[in-house]
């Protein structure tokens, strides 16, 4: 059919090869590529998932459960008009329509989040530094509504965004060049990148130094990091082809496999056995019904996740990858300029080669303090996108000063400005998540993660201990993120913090102290690990490169 050819064409992209093998040759397959086992992985892993205590799981049921016999006795209440319900209803006239609100489907939001709304959704009015002001609100009506007050919160210490290289600044002698670009371009291009949005200087400099920068042929790029998933991976595989995600893949990774029409299977967490046994049955059995092997098995992985703070196990998966001869497509969101000596990745971090990875998968918009996103390989599967992805087709091009600002930061990363300050900045951080990591554990808290992730979630599991903790840090001039259910498992619920090179070690402790501090009066401290004392290694360091 057109679409096999199609598929045929677009995948000499991924060095395609469409023959997996057949369920009766498939003993010999496996025979052949040596047994079940896998690959010890070329760095040593420092992973930690404590599970939490009997007692903490047990509570945190309970919690729940208070909660929701509340929710719905309050909705008896607004049922017979003894409470006022602030949601959007049905007119009495549409009663014979098919219902826009589903009130059950609604409980979730009515009778648990609202009453703790005040802990998200919390504007900022100064640069995503370090440290930053809100905007003080408050609520005359249990948070169903917001009024500003006119007042701000100063000099909050900034835990929660993304801003792992401290790019996120405003410093003039660093953005001379990006305002030096809104000047000549101004700050839009108003078209794709196959009409007339594409700034030649800017946007093709930017491709050839991503490529440079993680090695390997060609890369193009996106105006929206979500949109880089989301958009690309429906061109990259389609009906007949099979995905196989970590279960805790970002939703842009989902929402793009769903929208491909692949078939999708999840594997547990970081976990090989589970994903070679996948792979095995895709093999043996092939397609559903007919049995036919798989036009395309594509491996969905992140580089760091988001929530667990977690490294993928990238030469485990690469060697799987090889023995099955599937597919493997990288998200390195939050990993690239956060880990490796240079900054480079976990590709850099495990040592291993680009080549190994069929689709490179980065945003621009938290090591890079920018906004937008790439996809990096050989260059056939760039030409493909550029001619196939949605995001390339229909979506505005990167405006000129956040192309420019990425360019800045990253040569500033490669030192190509002729400097060492990206070094000094990627070096930092890896310092800094080292200390704040070592110091949580020696305090007792339930971390998740690996040693070199700047991503660091505290479980913190009861939904009460949430709602108290994030308040009770802003008290403190604290800026944290809080993350329960539907976002995490309902017994894990936790605050994650991401670590910054531009903060100071005085930052670091005074937020450290802080959660000491809370950490005893809120009986946070979970951990039935010991863990020593921290040594003097974690003194100050002077970050000097020799030239």
């Amino acid at each position: 059919t057109l679409w096999s050819m199609a598929v045929t064409a677009a995948n000499g992209i991924l060095k395609h090869n469409s023959k997996h093998k057949s369920p009766q040759n498939c003993a010999t397959f496996i025979q052949k590529n040596g047994p079940e086992n896998g690959v010890a992985s070329r760095q040593p892993r420092h992973e930690a998932f404590e599970q939490a205590p009997m007692y903490v799981a047990v509570m945190t049921y309970l919690g729940f459960g208070l909660v929701t016999l509340f929710g719905y006795f309050r909705d008896f209440l607004r049922a017979v008009g003894l409470e006022k319900c602030h949601l959007a209803q049905e007119r009495p006239e549409q009663k014979d329509f098919v219902p826009l609100y589903q009130d059950f489907e609604n409980f979730y939001t009515r009778n648990l989040y609202m009453r703790v709304r005040d802990n998200w959704n919390r504007p900022i009015c100064s640069l995503p530094g370090p440290v930053f002001d809100l905007m003080e609100r408050v609520s005359d009506d249990y948070n169903w509504t917001f009024r500003f007050t006119g007042r701000t919160i100063p000099n909050v210490i900034n835990v929660g965004s993304y801003n792992y290289l401290g790019f996120a600044e405003n410093n003039v002698d660093f953005l001379k060049t990006v305002a030096e670009r809104i000047q000549q371009y101004g700050v839009g291009v108003c078209s794709t990148r196959q009409e007339t949005g594409t700034v030649l200087c800017l946007h093709q400099e930017l491709e050839q130094l991503v490529a440079n920068f993680l090695g390997v042929e060609s890369s193009m790029t996106f105006g929206m990091g979500f949109a880089t998933n989301s958009m690309n991976i429906p061109a990259l595989v389609g009906k007949g082809c099979l995905i196989l995600s970590d279960e805790l893949n970002h939703t842009s990774l989902i929402l793009g496999a769903r929208l491909s029409g692949a078939t999708i299977r999840v594997f547990k967490h970081n976990n090989m056995h589970s994903l070679e046994k996948m792979l095995r049955e895709a093999i043996c059995s092939g397609q559903p019904r007919t049995h036919r092997p798989w036009k395309k098995i594509l491996i969905m992985v992140e580089g760091i996740y988001s929530m667990e703070g977690s490294v993928v196990r990238l030469p485990e998966i690469i060697a799987l990858k090889k023995k099955y001869r599937a597919y493997l497509y990288l998200d390195e969101a939050h990993s690239i300029g956060a880990v490796g000596p240079t900054g480079r990745g976990v590709t850099e971090l495990f040592n291993v080669n680009t080549a190994d990875v069929d689709i490179m998968m980065g945003t621009f918009t938290k090591s890079f303090g920018a906004a937008g996103g790439y996809i990096a390989g050989r260059k056939v599967l760039v030409d493909y996108l550029r001619r196939h992805s949605h995001s390339a087709v229909y979506a505005t091009a990167m405006s000129p000063p956040v192309t420019e600002q990425v360019i800045r930061a990253m040569k500033c990363i490669m030192g190509k400005d002729g400097g060492n300050e990206g070094m000094r900045r990627v070096r930092q951080l890896a310092e800094n998540t080292r200390y704040f990591r070592a110091r949580l554990k020696e305090m007792g808290f339930i971390i998740y993660g690996n040693d070199d992730s700047p991503v660091v979630p505290i479980l913190l599991y009861m939904p009460g201990k949430v709602v108290a903790f994030a308040r009770e840090m802003l008290e403190r001039r604290i800026g944290v993120v809080v993350v329960g259910f539907p976002a995490t498992p309902i017994t894990e619920a936790r605050a994650r913090f991401c670590l910054s090179a531009s903060h100071t070690r005085d930052m670091l402790d005074k937020v450290l102290y802080h959660l000491n501090e809370l950490g005893d009066l809120l009986c946070l401290k979970f951990s039935r690990r010991r863990h020593a004392p921290r040594h003097d290694l974690y003194d100050e360091t002077d970050f000097e490169i020799d030239g």
